[in-house]
Order: structure tokens, then sequence, then C-alpha cells
């Protein structure tokens, strides 16, 4: 529903109790706005009587959809209690309506452009996805398409290592490289990270490696698993990648990384408003730098991006 931030997850026991540092800033803004806006808190008492009885309402709705879709609670069971809880809800609810014009629509108002801003940007992001992967093709394919190639593809010296998001498309990088410049490194490795739910996960765990069918390709995918709370450097996988016998892929000499990039263009593709492209475009400019999220050499890395039109 957001773009990627850079987020400190603060506690190895809750996976959800993090520190963003963006949205910490904004909502200090937001905050010293506030006060500077109402000046007293009797003032305030009338947003803040809107914001709370409105909270109550969505998370009584939110439990019963839970209980309904997740627990399977049937109809009969949800209904009668579904009934009186929000009754009770929706009265308190309606009577701080009546502040509207004191205060009370500003709550209204910042959920409303919160909503519009996470499902304008969940819409998006399903649009480039769909589009990047058209553009990517299947891996599995654009491999049999370089062992079959003849004359054989020009393979330099060094190695080079694409991160992917993620086993079943073709780094866009990658398949520039090889249209564009038709060369690859001697060694090549697709290296996917994931996050899983669990705190950190052992060396001996991290890695999954395949050699996508053909090993005298010198082409490995590499799927490299960190929990939560551990800090997705990829120099910190080459040890192990050399441990688990692939040392001759990191000897030949000189390593790059390459990145992938897209620029996101407003276009006439149906399925979104002109103006939701616009938020769109604007929300994806806060994506964290991925080659200082997984900490890359600045000077070893490479960025080679594709175009996209919404």
């Amino acid at each position: 529903y957001l773009p990627r931030l850079r987020i400190d997850h603060t506690s190895e026991e809750r996976a959800g109790q993090i520190y963003v540092p963006w949205i910490n800033w904004a909502l200090c803004v937001a905050v010293l706005a506030l006060v500077f806006t109402f000046r007293t808190s009797t003032a305030l008492a009338y947003a803040y009587g809107v914001a709370v009885t409105g909270t109550i309402t969505i998370t009584t709705l939110l439990f019963f959809y839970i209980a309904r879709q997740q627990w399977r609670w049937s109809l009969w069971r949800v209904i009668p209690i579904a009934a009186l809880l929000l009754t009770v809800d929706g009265l308190f609810f309606a009577a701080n309506l009546t502040k509207l014009p004191h205060g009370a629509w500003l709550p209204l108002a910042i959920g409303i452009v919160v909503f519009i801003v996470l499902t304008t940007w969940q819409k998006g992001r399903q649009m480039v996805t769909l589009q990047r992967a058209r553009d990517e093709g299947s891996l599995r394919e654009f491999i049999d398409e370089l062992h079959g190639r003849k004359p054989p593809l020009l393979r330099v010296p060094g190695t080079s290592i694409f991160l992917n998001r993620g086993k079943e498309t073709a780094p866009l990088a990658m398949r520039a490289n090889v249209e564009h410049n038709e060369v690859l490194h001697d060694h090549v490795i697709i290296l996917a990270i994931t996050t899983l739910p669990v705190p950190h996960v052992a060396d001996a765990d991290r890695l999954e490696i395949d050699d996508l069918g053909y090993k005298e390709d010198r082409i490995y995918h590499v799927t490299a698993r960190f929990g939560y709370a551990d800090t997705p450097n990829v120099l910190s996988l080459l040890p192990l990648v050399s441990a688990a016998g692939k040392e001759h892929a990191l000897s030949g000499g000189k390593i790059s990384y390459f990145l992938s990039t897209i620029e996101i263009r407003r276009g006439n593709t149906p399925g979104m408003s002109r103006w939701r492209k616009r938020l769109f475009v604007a929300t994806a400019r806060l994506t964290a730098d991925a080659a200082e999220y997984f900490q890359l050499p600045r000077e070893s890395t490479v960025i080679m991006g594709a175009r996209i039109e919404l």
C-alpha cells in the first residue's frame, strides 16, 4: 500500500513494532499543524470525538469481517452481535457528526486522503507489476534462449550479480544487457531477496541455489532469506555463496552489481484516472534507494532502467 520506505525493527519479539522515519516526521508536522490550527484543547475535542468514535466503528466492522472470513462464524451468530454493537457505535459516531462545521471534518478529511493515497498506490503498483512482468518475460524461457543461442553470447571476465524480484521473471537489467550490449559476464548470479516473518535466519538456512537447468552456462539463481530484524546486506552473502560450492563464480575477478529501475510516466493505459496517475507517480518518488537499502558498493553498481507508461 506504500512504496518501499526505510524501516527499523525495534523488537525481535514483535514484527509490527517498527520505526519508520518518514512517517514519524510526517506525524510530527501534522501534530504541530493541529496545535497551531485549533489552539485550544476545547476546539480540538470536536475533531477528537469523530476520530475516536470513527475508529471504534471501523474496528468493530473489521472484527466481524475477521470473525466471518477467518474464524468462519455463522451468519446467525455474527448478525445479532454485529447489529447490537454497530448500533451503539453508530449512535456515538452520528452524534459527533453534528460538530462537522466546528472541526469534526478534519479526521474525516485525513482518513479520505490517506485512503486515496493507499488505494492509488495499490492499484498503480498492480498495473506496473503486470506491465513489468510482460517486459521481463519468463526467466526459464530466457535462460533457454541464451543456452540455444547461435553463435553463443560473448562472455567477458568477472561476475555480475543481478538483483531480481523473484524466480519467475528475468531481470530487466540482464535482458537489456543481452539485447543491447550482447555480452554477459563469465559468471552470472541472479539474486532474489525475501524477508521471512521471523527475526533472524541462520546462515545455514540463508541460501537456496538453482543452476536453472544448465550447469555449463554458469548462470545461477540464488534466493537469499532474511529475517525482519536482519539487515539485507548483499555483500554478506558472498562468503555463503562460496561456501555453498560456487566459489569459482566469485573468484574470477571483478564483481559488478546490476539493479533494474522503472521510470513511470503517465500515459493512456486504461484502469486509472489521470489525477490518480499523477498521485501514483508522485508517491513513487518516495521509494527508498535500492542500492543503499541492500548496501551495495556504489563504485561497482550499475543501474539500468526501463520506462513504463500508465
